[in-house]
């Protein structure tokens, strides 16, 4: 018997997948517990049409990535630090603060997890920090640090 799974079964497939199983075990394991309905003629058709429509938004999803990214070439933010005798930095910039003067700044809500940055920026001066829009679509954005 075929089977459309409606959600990840173990040793089975994943979510969306086609599968043949044995009828019993489709009868009184996978239908029952709503992990999957049977493959017939309608299902596949609405299988098919979730599967284009799906593509459809994660295309929408990459553009509207790939054109913040782009925006945010030429976009900086600023922001000060208190500097002691010599030029001892106290204190640095964490993605958190960056993800706040995003905000603030360019009235942009972005997540801090989002924001790549290896340390925290401990250094007067310009750096460039990687931001993931998307899974194929990194921006980056310039974080200027003067003197308080």
């Amino acid at each position: 018997m075929k089977v459309i799974l409606l959600e990840d079964v173990k040793s089975l497939g994943k979510k969306g997948q086609i599968v043949e199983v044995n009828t019993g075990y489709a009868r009184n394991f996978v239908l029952p517990k709503g992990l999957g309905v049977e493959a017939t003629g309608k299902n596949l058709n609405d299988l098919k049409l979730k599967n284009a429509n799906d593509k459809k938004v994660a295309a929408e999803n990459l553009a509207a990535a790939q054109k913040l990214a782009e925006s945010l070439k030429d976009k900086e933010v600023k922001t000060t630090m208190k500097v002691g005798e010599g030029g001892k930095v106290f204190g640095s910039v964490s993605s958190k603060e960056i993800a706040e003067l995003c905000k603030s700044q360019l009235n942009l809500e972005i997540d801090k997890k989002k924001i790549l940055i290896k340390d925290p920026i401990r250094s007067i001066g310009t750096t460039i920090v990687g931001i993931k829009l998307h899974p194929e679509v990194t921006a980056e954005l310039r974080v200027h640090v003067t003197e308080a």
